[in-house]
């Protein structure tokens, strides 16, 4: 995914950056506490984008990319229109 994508995401207040990384996380490590020493983040840091109190910054995007390295970034970081599909 090209930066100017994120860069206008960010700009965007209808277009939010998400993450798979919670969803990939399940069978690779144990618990929240695990996945948060592997993205060496703290775990509160790792709770609240979870929880949707926080936004992604940029030590969560590196954190994301050193716990998943098999993964490319736009397989862990995508952006969200906030689009409703009509079907």
């Amino acid at each position: 995914m090209p930066a100017e994508v994120f860069s206008q995401a960010l700009k965007s207040k209808c277009m939010k950056l998400k993450t798979r990384v919670f969803e990939l996380s399940q069978g690779k490590y144990r618990n929240l506490s695990e996945l948060a020493r592997a993205m060496e983040i703290s775990l509160s840091q790792l709770w609240r984008v979870r929880e949707g109190k926080r936004r992604m910054h940029e030590s969560f995007i590196i954190g994301a990319i050193k716990a998943f390295p098999e993964y490319k970034l736009e397989d862990l970081i995508y952006v969200d229109s906030g689009e409703k599909d009509n079907e």
